[in-house]
């Protein structure tokens, strides 16, 4: 018995640590920040992507990452840009992805 209860506190141990360090990654933003205007440079070539510049979690806070051309990671993949997601009482930053 002393086992399984032993196995069992440690699950939960894990558990919470699963947990706690999945909401230790969001930064909940209750501030209204400038929209930003970039401008694209010429295309180097016709199979680059532009991946547009976006906020990026930075110490306790967000900071403007410029946008860039890239070549796509597989072929066919597409660019879904960030975007703002309203979580509570404020606004996470869903970064943009490959897919």
């Amino acid at each position: 018995m002393k086992k399984v209860t032993k196995i069992l506190m440690l699950f939960l141990a894990l558990s919470a640590l699963t947990v706690s360090y999945s909401y230790a990654q969001e930064i909940v933003v209750h501030a209204r920040l400038a929209a930003r205007h970039e401008v694209r440079t010429a295309r180097p070539s016709p199979r680059h992507v532009w991946v547009g510049g976006e906020w990026a979690p930075s110490g306790g806070t967000y900071t403007w990452r410029a946008g860039y051309w890239t070549l796509p990671q597989r072929e066919g993949a597409h660019w879904i840009p960030g975007h703002w997601w309203h979580k509570h009482h404020g606004y996470v930053w869903v970064a943009g992805r490959w897919a």
